[in-house]
């Protein structure tokens, strides 16, 4: 249930509803907004009856909720979320792009990645310190030599810079070096690292599971939301499909779907939605096209040497060569880059 108070109504009188929610056992959160102040109600086993909040002093309706998504969903707050991260604003009329490889290689080969994709108009620099791989046998990151390295690429750059946390073991590490933590395709599900997340409070950048529905996905990030992290947004990978041309099957008809059921931001990444490089900035064009608000993308000085998914990932020209196409596209659907 979404309690909406009234444009006038006091402080005491929003106080009064949370402690009247409390006091049901119930947990309330407030819903950040600029047109009204709103509390959403959750731990309630059935429907609560509209009249319980309606009748009090300052409260201008009560609202049952129909999706299971409580708090992430457009009928608890219907205007957009931004999220502010490192001074950068994912979720408002300009677009974000992330970008940087797959892995911290090496000293120089971040430095290197982080002051190319700044020269070409990146915002943000992604790269993974710890990286979960289907076998044992590939490089696995260099964990926290590899969080200090991106460290040193932000001071030199200023880039606000977005890594994996692959374990709860290793969250708070990951977390005091990252001002974005990713929360990869293989733990959307891993429901104790998500509330760990919520009760963190760092903005975090949650990707779609491989064979996971929208639904399921949004549920994942009201784990989040629900322990006390309203900073979440959604990054659409790619889904696995019967189809065995690209590497996944980039759902970009996830975007306007998202758009229409969610206040979070929606992320693209097109590197591993398709997995191919010649066709990563086509799907980035048309990411940008259906609404995305932000992009993460791969780069690597030298993708045929990369440690790994150098077969995605694009040259420092190439992603240059992008962001030009890329601000056609936004600019032709009325948003800056």
């Amino acid at each position: 249930m979404l309690v909406v108070m009234k444009p006038n109504a006091t402080e005491a009188q929003v106080d009064a509803v949370v402690e009247r929610i409390r006091s049901m056992g119930l947990v309330p959160h407030a819903i950040p907004g600029a047109q009204r102040t709103a509390i959403g109600i959750t731990g309630n086993k059935g429907g609560l009856d509209p009249s319980l909040f309606e009748g009090q002093p300052g409260v201008r309706e009560a609202i049952r909720v129909s999706q299971p998504f409580k708090l992430v969903s457009r009928e608890v707050k219907a205007e957009d979320t931004v999220i502010q991260v490192g001074g950068v604003s994912i979720g408002g009329p300009r677009i974000v792009v992330m970008a940087g490889p797959c892995s911290v290689e090496s000293r120089e080969q971040i430095l290197e990645s982080a002051r190319e994709v700044k020269a070409a108009g990146a915002t943000m620099l992604r790269g993974g310190a710890y990286k979960p791989r289907t076998s044992p046998y590939e490089f696995q990151g260099l964990a926290e030599e590899g969080l200090k390295l991106l460290a040193l690429a932000r001071e030199e750059t200023g880039l606000p810079i977005v890594t994996e946390a692959m374990d709860s073991e290793t969250l708070a590490m990951v977390a005091d070096y990252a001002d974005l933590v990713q929360i990869g395709a293989r733990n959307m599900q891993n429901f104790s690292l998500l509330k760990q997340l919520g009760k963190l409070g760092k903005p975090v950048l949650l990707k779609r599971g491989p064979s996971s529905t929208i639904r399921e996905w949004l549920m994942a990030a009201e784990y989040v939301v629900a322990h006390g992290n309203p900073r979440v947004a959604l990054c659409e990978r790619g889904i696995r499909t019967f189809e065995n041309a690209t590497r996944n099957t980039l759902d970009l008809n996830a975007v306007p779907v998202l758009k229409s059921l969610t206040h979070l931001p929606v992320v693209v990444d097109p590197s591993h939605g398709i997995g191919l490089r010649a066709h990563v900035p086509a799907m980035a064009r048309a990411a940008v096209a259906a609404g995305a608000d932000g992009l993460i993308v791969e780069v690597h000085p030298c993708p045929e040497k990369a440690l790994s998914d150098g077969q995605q990932s694009l040259t420092p020209g190439e992603f240059s060569g992008l962001m030009a196409q890329v601000k056609v596209i936004a600019g032709a659907v009325g948003r800056p880059v």
